[in-house]
């Protein structure tokens, strides 16, 4: 099963398999299930045409996305117990502490040391920028929007006239290469992607599929005993996989 963002999120593809699961183990048709059904009405904005005609006449006018590489990145997968993860959350708001930071998140402090490490693990230059893209659906979107604003939701009313602006004058973020010292991390550790079972018994494993890997990508996920724990699937260059792995200030944090 598998499901095009344009469609839905995140949250709406693991309500969604979540239920199907639940809906398999029944053992009648009539018996309850216990989450809300998914919803499956599509929302566009009051006058928006539908569907909304993309300007691509043939193939050839898509963009492309993506770049070509001689090197084939490598990945692993990395999993951060709870007690783990408070340790990393603790240091990272002592060590921000009088500086006039917000509270660091678990998250955000696993994401943080991860990107220490793999830029360690490039040996990149002191004065080198790097550069950390975070992929959020629109429910996790909301969120972080809150963490940086403290203010209105993400769907507030006055971001709707950009969405019917977009509808009108359609424009695509592109890029034909990233950008140098790039880390991007996409998913999030609140789905529940251990909650399905279709019969079988729970999942023994999680992992992310094989598009859109190049050397930088890391893909976060709940953890397999939950309560706070989290795994990250990280894919890098095989060099540069090689000197992450044996990072003893990372890999201490890690717990298999």
């Amino acid at each position: 099963m598998s499901l095009n963002h344009a469609v839905g999120d995140g949250t709406a593809f693991w309500h969604l398999f979540n239920t199907w699961s639940e809906i398999s183990r029944r053992l009648s048709d009539d018996a309850a299930i216990s989450s809300p059904l998914p919803v499956h009405r599509r929302w566009f904005l009051d006058g928006c045409r539908v569907p909304i005609p993309l300007p691509f006449a043939k193939v050839e006018d898509i963009a492309s996305y993506g770049h070509s590489s001689s090197v084939q990145p490598q990945d692993c997968f990395l999993h951060f117990s709870a007690e783990s993860v408070k340790k990393l959350k603790a240091k990272a708001n002592a060590e921000a502490s009088g500086t006039g930071t917000a509270t660091i998140s678990s998250l955000q402090a696993l994401l943080a040391h991860l990107w220490v490490a793999v830029c360690r693990a490039r040996r990149l230059a002191p004065d080198q920028s790097t550069t950390y893209v975070l992929l959020l659906d629109p429910g996790a979107a909301c969120t972080a929007y809150r963490w940086a604003t403290r203010a209105t939701p993400w769907h507030a009313p006055r971001r709707r006239p950009r969405l019917a602006s977009w509808a009108r004058n359609l424009t695509f973020a592109c890029t034909s290469a990233p950008p140098p010292a790039l880390v991007v991390t996409g998913n999030s550790p609140r789905f529940d992607v251990y909650g399905n079972d279709f019969g079988w018994g729970q999942p023994v494993a999680v992992r992310r599929s094989s598009a859109n890997k190049m050397d930088g990508t890391a893909t976060v996920f709940q953890g397999r005993g939950g309560g706070g724990s989290m795994a990250l699937q990280v894919c890098l260059a095989p060099e540069v996989l090689a000197r992450r792995v044996t990072d003893d200030e990372f890999m201490s944090a890690v717990t298999a």
